[in-house]
């Protein structure tokens, strides 16, 4: 009996060893799942860059230029491009600025010098030559944000590398402690060390100081910024 119990014994302890393990490696197996699937996810949700068309024009009223923009869509849509971001000016809220997303360089340039577009735009009451850039945008901040102004800088460098790096350096930081909070960056496909930046203003009065601040001045000037840059203030449609 003594032995038969202690036989028992062994095989109640090895059944339970291996059910005890066998338990842990199913963890195990869901914990690594998850980690993978988790691992997916955020690779998923990485930015990719992606390419505008930015058009700027002034315009005898919003109004009747918004629904002949709108009426255009399906001409756009032929040529690659889909609406991404209308600005209007704060000193002058008849300045348009249009960005656009678009599928492919060449078909959008073709679509830039369309005469039909010519007309299009005269119609909708366009009062200027309008200008057209194409940019690779290699930063972009959509998280929601109740903030409606806007800065955009446009600047030329030397080396678009060693311009990043002083840009970095400075910090996200310090630029919102000066009413600014980055929000874009993108790249002239045309010259490449064409460099636009689109911030957020929380702080319009600090936002200008900032960029006129002879500290700004050097920083930009320690950066390779050749030239005076382009800066133009606007408040986000939509």
């Amino acid at each position: 009996m003594k032995n038969s119990k202690r036989l028992w014994m062994s095989v109640l302890v090895i059944v339970f060893t291996v059910v005890f393990f066998s338990c842990k490696n199913n963890k195990a197996e869901k914990v690594e799942e998850v980690s993978t699937m988790e691992e997916v996810d955020t690779a998923s949700t990485a930015f990719m860059p992606f390419k505008v068309i930015v058009i700027k024009h002034d315009v005898a009223g919003y109004n009747k230029w918004r629904l002949a923009y709108d009426a255009h869509d399906s001409v756009r849509m032929t040529y690659g491009i889909s609406h991404f971001v209308i600005g209007r000016g704060m000193d002058n809220p008849n300045t348009i600025m249009v960005i656009d997303k678009m599928d492919d360089v060449n078909k959008a340039k073709d679509f830039s010098m369309l005469p039909s577009l010519k007309d299009a735009m005269k119609k909708a009451g366009v009062l200027n030559t309008p200008k057209f850039g194409f940019y690779e945008v290699i930063r972009n901040d959509n998280s929601k944000i109740n903030l409606k102004d806007r800065l955009m800088v446009t600047h030329r460098v030397k080396d678009f590398d060693a311009w990043l790096k002083v840009y970095d350096e400075e910090g996200i930081i310090k630029r919102m402690e000066g009413g600014l909070i980055d929000r874009g960056m993108a790249r002239n496909i045309d010259d490449p060390n064409i460099v636009t930046i689109v911030f957020a203003i929380s702080d319009i009065d600090k936002a200008k100081a900032l960029i006129k601040s002879e500290e700004q001045k050097k920083v930009m000037m320690d950066a390779g910024v050749e030239g005076v840059p382009e800066m133009f203030f606007y408040k986000l449609v939509e």
